[in-house]
C-alpha cells in the first residue's frame, strides 16, 4: 500500500476573509494534479468574477442560487455580474439546488424532511463549504459542464466567499454514492 502525505490547510474562522486564499490553493492543487476543471458557487457573481480571473487557463464552472430561492422569480446573479462572466469565457449554470428542490418543497408544505435535506445536513458537519462543493458539483456533473471520469476541485464557502477547496472525484446527482471526496485542500477548523 503506498501512503501518500499532504497537508490541508485549515482556517481559523470561515467566511469570505478566505477566498483569495482558497482560489490560490485550488489553482495550486489543480496545476499539481493536472485538473482542468474547477467549480465555483456564487450568489450575486463577486466571488465568481474574482474566481474567473484568479484561475484563468483552467476549466472555471460557476453554480449560482436557483432562481427563486430567495424569492418568487428572483436572481441573485446580477446581470452585469452574469455578462462579466460571458465575457470571461466561463460557464454559468443555474438550476435546482441538488440538496433542495422538491425535497425542500415538501419539508416547507409538511414540516417533515426529506432525504436530500438529511445528506446536505449531514455533510454540514464537514462544514457549510463542504456541502455546498459537493452539491455544485453534482450540478455541474448533470449539466455536462464536467466529466464524472476526472477529478474536480470545488469550492464551498459559508455565506459569502470562499473557505473550502475539495479535489473530488464528480458523480451524477442519481449516483451520489459514487462522489467522492478525494482530498481536502482547505477548509475552516470549527
Amino acid at each position: 500500500m503506498t501512503e501518500v502525505a499532504r497537508q490541508a490547510i485549515y482556517f481559523s474562522r470561515p467566511g469570505a476573509e478566505n477566498t483569495d486564499r482558497v482560489l490560490e490553493l485550488a489553482r495550486q492543487r489543480a496545476v499539481e494534479l493536472g485538473i482542468t476543471s474547477i467549480v465555483v458557487p456564487t450568489t450575486s457573481g463577486g466571488t465568481a468574477l474574482k474566481a474567473a480571473a484568479a484561475l484563468q487557463g483552467l476549466q472555471v464552472v460557476i453554480v449560482t442560487h436557483s432562481t427563486g430561492f430567495k424569492g418568487p422569480d428572483t436572481q441573485e446573479l446580477t446581470p452585469e455580474n452574469r455578462q462579466a462572466l460571458a465575457a470571461a469565457g466561463v460557464s454559468v449554470l443555474t438550476a435546482t439546488h441538488a440538496f433542495g428542490g422538491i425535497g425542500r418543497a415538501v419539508r416547507r408544505r409538511l414540516n417533515t424532511y426529506q432525504v436530500d435535506e438529511i445528506i446536505a445536513h449531514t455533510l454540514r458537519v464537514l462544514g457549510e463549504g463542504t456541502k455546498v462543493a459537493c452539491e455544485v458539483t453534482l450540478m455541474a456533473a448533470d449539466a455536462g459542464l464536467i466529466r464524472t471520469a476526472d477529478e474536480t476541485i470545488a469550492l464551498g464557502g459559508t455565506g459569502h466567499g470562499l473557505d473550502t477547496a475539495l479535489v473530488l472525484k464528480p458523480a451524477h446527482a442519481q449516483d451520489f454514492f459514487a462522489l467522492r471526496i478525494q482530498e481536502v485542500i482547505c477548509k475552516p477548523r470549527f
